[in-house]
C-alpha cells in the first residue's frame, strides 16, 4: 500500500526557487527513433557495481578507493576477457576530488593489467559524479576522440568524509553561497519545512525503499548487477547496508537526526545511508560492439543537468527530468523504470508528487535509503540497477536522476537492450 501524500504538498513549485533552464532542442523524435540502432549509437557493454558496505562499521570501512578500485578493474577483466590495449580512456567520479588521488588512481589501473597508455582522468560533481563519468565518457565515443572507456562512480565515505571548506568573508555573507555550505541535513529540513512534507509521509516513503529492498536482497536480485571482488582475501559480493525487518512503528520511534533546524522531521531511518562503494561500465560503439562480439546491454540517450536554489536542493529532479525528457522526446509515459536518488525522504516523496510518476515505476528493489548512498557511486548504481531490472522486466527506456550538493539536479536516458 503506497502512501497518500496530503494535499499540504503543494501542488506548484515556485518560479523563483530555479534558475529559468535554457531552452533545449528535442535531439530525438520520439520513443520510435529513440529505439532505432545505428552504427555510432554510444553503448554499454559491461556495467556492474561492487556490494556496498556500511560507512565507518561495513565490509569497505578500511578500504582506500584506489584498492577498491583495483580489486573492481581486475574482477572487470576477467569478467569481461577485455583486452586492456584496447581501452583508450577511463574516467572516475569521485567526489569530493582530492587533486593528488589521481596519482593513485592512475597506478590502481596498471596494478590491475591495464597498461600505463591508457589515460585516465576523474570528474567531480558531486552526487552525480557516477553519472557524470557515464556522460564524458560518451562524449568523447561521440566525438571520434574515443572508441571504448570505462566510466567508474567509486566512493569511500569512511575514510574520505565531506571536507569543510574555507571561505573567504565575501562569500560566506552571500545567502545562495553560503547556502552552499550548509550541511545536507540542513537542505532536508528546509525543503520539509517549506513544502509541508510532514515526518509521517517521509517514514511512509521510507518505509517501501525498506522493505522493496530488504525482498530484493532475500530474492537475490541484486546478484543481478554486483560483481565479486576481492579485497584481503575475501570476496565480497553481498550488500551489507540493508536492514531487514524495519517497521513503520520502529521508523516512528527515531529521533531526529537534527533538531537544531527547526522541525526535525529527518532520521536515521528516513534518509539515506553513509556508504563505501563504486562501479563501472564499459562503452562503446555499436559499430565496434557488433565487430568485436560483445554483448550490448543498453544504449546511452542524453543527460541533462540543472540549478536550482542550494537550500532547496533535493527538488531538483522535479526540473532535471522533464528537461532530459524533453532532449529525449519523450513523455513521462514512456518510460519503463525510474531510478530516483533518495537522498531524503523529504526531497524524495515531494519530487514524487510534483512529478506524477507513479511509485510503481520508481525504484522497485528500494533506493538510496535502504541501500545507502555512496555519493559518486550512486549515479553508476542507478544505471546499472536499472538496466538490470529491465532485463529482467523486458522494458525499454530507463531514467535515472539525482539531486546534487549546493543547488543541483542531474537526469539521464537510457534504452535497454538485453531484452528477449
Amino acid at each position: 500500500m503506497l502512501p497518500a501524500l496530503p494535499s499540504t504538498l503543494r501542488r506548484a513549485v515556485y518560479p523563483a526557487l530555479t534558475r529559468a533552464a535554457t531552452t533545449t532542442t528535442t535531439r530525438y523524435r520520439g520513443l520510435p527513433d529513440l529505439l532505432e540502432k545505428k552504427p555510432d549509437d554510444v553503448v554499454i557493454t559491461f556495467a556492474k557495481r561492487t556490494a556496498v558496505g556500511k560507512a565507518k562499521k561495513g565490509q569497505l570501512k578500511d578500504t582506500p578507493v584506489d584498492e577498491l578500485l583495483h580489486a573492481l578493474f581486475k574482477a572487470t577483466l576477467e569478467k569481461t576477457g577485455l583486452d586492456p590495449n584496447k581501452i583508450d580512456d577511463i574516467c572516475v567520479g569521485k567526489s569530493p576530488v582530492v587533486f593528488f588521488i589521481i596519482n593513485a588512481y592512475k597506478r590502481k589501473p596498471i596494478a590491475s593489467g591495464i597498461p600505463y597508455t591508457v589515460p585516465i582522468s576523474t570528474v567531480n560533481r558531486l552526487c552525480s559524479s557516477g553519472l557524470m563519468a557515464i556522460r564524458n565518457i560518451a562524449h568523447s565515443i561521440k566525438s571520434g576522440e574515443a572508441s571504448l572507456g570505462l566510466a567508474v562512480g567509486a566512493e569511500s565515505m569512511s575514510l574520505n568524509p565531506r571536507p569543510t571548506p574555507e571561505v573567504v568573508e565575501a562569500v560566506a555573507q552571500h545567502p545562495h553561497a553560503n547556502d552552499c555550505l550548509q550541511p545536507m541535513g540542513w537542505t532536508s529540513e528546509m525543503v520539509a519545512q517549506t513544502y509541508k512534507v510532514p515526518r509521517t509521509v517521509q517514514d511512509d516513503f521510507a518505509y517501501i525503499s525498506h522493505t522493496r529492498a530488504a525482498k530484493a536482497l532475500a530474492d537475490g536480485v541484486f546478484a543481478d548487477e554486483i560483481i565479486p571482488v576481492e579485497l584481503k582475501g575475501t570476496i565480497l559480493s553481498v550488500d551489507d547496508t540493508i536492514r531487514p525487518g524495519v517497521t513503520r512503528e520502529g521508523l516512528a520511534a527515531l529521533k531526529p537526526a537534527f533538531p537544531q533546524w527547526g522541525e526535525g522531521s529527518t532520521t536515521a531511518g528516513n534518509a539515506s545511508g553513509v556508504g563505501d562503494g563504486a562501479g563501472l561500465c564499459i562503452m562503446t560503439t555499436r559499430a565496434r560492439a557488433e565487430e568485436e562480439g560483445m554483448e550490448v546491454l543498453g544504449k546511452y540517450v542524453t543527460t541533462a543537468v540543472v540549478g536550482v536554489e542550494p537550500r532547496y536542493m533535493g527538488i531538483s529532479p522535479i526540473y532535471a527530468i522533464p528537461k532530459v525528457l524533453e532532449q529525449s522526446g519523450l513523455t513521462k509515459e514512456d518510460v519503463d523504470l525510474y531510478e530516483i536518488n533518495e537522498a531524503f525522504a523529504s526531497q524524495f516523496a515531494y519530487c514524487v508528487e510534483q512529478l506524477g510518476i507513479s511509485m510503481d515505476k520508481i525504484n522497485p528493489n528500494g533506493g538510496a535509503i535502504a541501500i545507502s548512498h555512496p555519493l559518486a557511486m550512486t549515479g553508476i548504481r542507478q544505471v546499472v540497477t536499472g538496466l538490470a531490472e529491465l532485463k529482467r522486466k523486458n522494458g525499454q527506456i530507463l531514467c535515472t536522476s539525482m539531486c546534487v550538493g549546493s543547488g543541483m539536479g542531474a537526469a539521464g536516458i537510457f534504452v535497454n537492450e538485453a531484452r528477449h
